[in-house]
């Protein structure tokens, strides 16, 4: 006999850490002791006293108890409830109350448990001293009798299974309450026998794991579980169909995706042990992710792997789609990989429609994304340009440059969008070899001659190195406002030339930094704002170009918020609302525009005519559509107005609205000169109810003899 204790004391509180001892009995046993275990077995008894019997006993008068309790009881086989916690009682009250976390339902379920439904007895013993903790994968032999001997289900081949243990990860699979319970008492290599009441295993009410109807749930039944291995497992899908077990980590963070290409060194077997394929000799195992080269399981668990990492990755069978890797016969339920991630090339689909990819071809330094140049930075490349179809070179920086590198700063739209793209994902050193389609190339950006229009074509670009942009912090008011001008200054470029995210990006950029600027006096208060409210009327132009009118109205709020007699801002607005076919809104801006500036009157006017030509537009199409919804009948409806006369003031509109529109193309002006005034009088309706008259005239009622 074999007795263990020990103790700890602080102040105000006490600890047992742990009173366990293990009894070898060798001799006969009654039948009872029998049905549940052979001889010549070993018992693993642990048992925890409550705390507070140390302070009022000696320990040896405890010790002396206990060998004199188990002297008298030479054929005793009890197995107390399975739990390692030791126990401790504060004597003062805590100070504060603590919150206590929901239980989880395994939790729950373990809390129904009562002494003497779980009984254990260690066949068996394992190896070292680690026992499965929650996380872990485990995987054990399972083999249930009856009471009598008799087997009622088994993993093993001999008892007439499949001979492949059962795998489940702890705190995260289904299982039944006495494993629960007793597999996170066992040691690796350990066969131990556990009786269980029907509560304890498929009885127990709401059981998550389902049945036979067949299976005897009603009966106390014996569990011999052999514990095979146990290890900290990466669950790769919920349903538990793809499980990785990481054997050596790899290096980085990094993981492949869809469509890098890959190198690895894979070997297969079933859960059964047999080997269906080996790959370790030879080339690595090349393949491309994301093109079903290899069954989906494996591919799934590979996306999780790093650069070097040595990985077994457990597939179930639904998980194991046809590939030409491997071709699994019917009937395998589960195949074991071993992988070893060689090798990936990160190749990135840059518009996620194929047509833009970059393709790495030597690593930089650092680590993606965080190494990568930021917006503004000054990059310095050399690059091969080559058309898709011939691969014939028609320009290399290494030889039509002199050998210079290309400088330029990114978000100025200096280099066609495809190739700046691609290079802000670029690591220094980093080797790339991008393919571009037109659109993304030279159809939009000033065509070499010996490109042709629409041509496909590739650059091989090597990012040297990049220069991050100019901090502002320590600089002085005029040097910051220097800075913001060339920046807007910038923007103005991209704006004219039709590049507005470009444009805005600009704009946007100096506001972000203007957060963080203190004017000192009221000359650098008066500056800063009208330059912040210059920026935002840039951006709600941007916005007007991009079809975002709702952000546009938005960015002219916070102009008039602080200036609400700002004609630009009060133009942008009510354009903005116009666009959205809120006239009513959109009006009221344009009048509240001619009060508060009377310089842009005349501009003002021409809005408003435009307006005009607008709600006439949608009320033509109102009418359309419901045209034939009303019968005329005499003396309900009078005559539909005269249509060549709608028809003439509509004509005299337009021309009018194209001498607008040409003025707002002007970039240096804001408003058009053209002027013109509305003369149809309003009756009493209109007065009343303005916005009756254009109900009634889109539905073609323009006048009512009711009414």
């Amino acid at each position: 006999m074999r007795l263990m204790f020990g103790w700890a004391r602080r102040p105000h509180q006490f600890f047992i850490v742990r009173l366990s001892w293990t009894i070898v009995l060798v001799g006969e046993i009654n039948e009872e002791q029998s049905s549940l275990i052979p001889s010549h077995c070993f018992y693993h008894l642990q048992i925890h006293l409550f705390p507070l019997l140390f302070r009022y006993f000696s320990p040896l008068i405890l010790l002396h108890s206990i060998t004199f309790f188990l002297s008298t009881q030479s054929n005793i086989f009890f197995i107390s409830r399975l739990s390692e916690s030791a126990m401790a009682v504060d004597t003062e009250p805590e100070l504060l109350p603590q919150k206590k976390n929901e239980p989880s339902e395994d939790e729950k379920r373990k809390a129904k448990i009562v002494p003497g439904s779980l009984m254990k007895a260690v066949m068996r013993p394992g190896g070292g001293e680690a026992t499965p903790s929650e996380g872990d994968q485990v995987v054990y032999h399972c083999t249930i009798r009856t009471l009598d001997g008799f087997v009622v289900q088994s993993t093993r081949s001999e008892f007439g299974g499949k001979g492949i243990p059962t795998r489940h990860v702890l705190g995260k699979s289904k299982m039944i309450l006495g494993l629960l319970e007793g597999i996170p008492t066992m040691l690796k290599g350990e066969v131990a026998m556990f009786k269980m009441k029907p509560q304890m295993h498929y009885g127990e009410e709401d059981c998550p794991v389902s049945v036979s109807s067949s299976f005897p749930k009603g009966d106390e039944l014996h569990f011999e579980i052999e514990m095979i291995d146990f290890f900290k497992a990466k669950v790769v899908c919920n349903d538990f169909g793809v499980v990785k077990k990481v054997i050596s980590e790899g290096q980085g963070w990094e993981s492949p995706r869809e469509p890098y290409e890959i190198k690895a060194w894979i070997s297969a077997r079933t859960g059964d042990g047999k080997v269906i394929l080996s790959h370790a000799t030879g080339e690595p195992y090349f393949f491309t992710f994301g093109k079903s080269e290899v069954p989906k399981g494996l591919e799934m668990g590979i996306g999780t792997m790093t650069r070097g990492e040595k990985a077994v990755i457990f597939v179930t069978s639904q998980y194991l789609t046809p590939s030409p890797l491997i071709t699994v016969e019917d009937g395998v339920e589960e195949v074991q990989f071993e992988v070893e991630l060689v090798h990936f090339i990160q190749v990135r689909d840059m518009l996620g429609d194929g047509r833009l990819i970059k393709r790495r071809i030597h690593d930089g330094k650092g680590d993606f994304p965080m190494d990568c140049p930021l917006h503004d930075s000054l990059l310095r490349v050399h690059y091969k340009a080559m058309l898709v179809e011939d691969k014939k070179a028609f320009y290399d920086t290494k030889v039509d440059n002199d050998g210079q590198p290309l400088e330029f700063r990114s978000g100025e739209g200096l280099v066609p969008e495809g190739f700046e793209m691609s290079v802000r994902l670029m690591l220094p050193g980093e080797i790339a070899l991008v393919t571009c389609p037109p659109d993304y190339a030279y159809d939009k950006f000033p065509r070499p001659a010996n490109v042709p229009a629409g041509a496909h074509v590739q650059w091989e670009i090597e990012l040297l190195g990049f220069e991050m942009p100019k901090e502002w912090d320590g600089l002085d008011f005029k040097s910051i406002m220097d800075e913001a001008e060339k920046i807007r200054n910038t923007g103005n470029r991209l704006f004219k030339e039709g590049k507005f995210e470009l444009a805005k990006a600009k704009y946007e950029k100096v506001l972000r930094e203007f957060n963080h600027v203190n004017p000192q006096d009221d000359e650098e208060g008066k500056v800063f704002s009208n330059t912040r409210n210059m920026l935002n009327l840039n951006v709600a132009a941007c916005y007007l170009k991009l079809g975002e009118c709702r952000k546009s109205i938005e960015t002219c709020n916070k102009v008039i918020e602080a200036n609400p007699a700002n004609a630009k801002a009060l133009y942008r607005r009510g354009m903005a609302y116009m666009t959205l076919g809120d006239f009513e809104e959109a009006r009221n801006d344009f009048e509240m525009m001619k009060k508060a500036d009377k310089s842009s009157e005349t501009d003002a006017t021409a809005a408003l005519l435009k307006l005009k030509q607008k709600e006439q537009e949608v009320e033509k199409k109102a009418r359309k559509q419901f045209k034939g919804l009303f019968d005329k009948k005499p003396g309900e409806i009078s005559e539909v107005g005269d249509g060549d006369r709608e028809e003439r003031n509509s004509g005299e509109i337009q021309e009018n609205s194209d001498k607008l529109e040409q003025n707002e193309d002007d970039k240096s002006s804001e408003f058009s000169d053209d002027s013109t005034t509305d003369d149809q009088p309003r009756d009493w309706l209109s007065r009343f109810w303005p916005a009756g008259r254009r109900i009634f005239s889109a539905l073609g009622l323009n006048r009512c003899s009711i009414l």
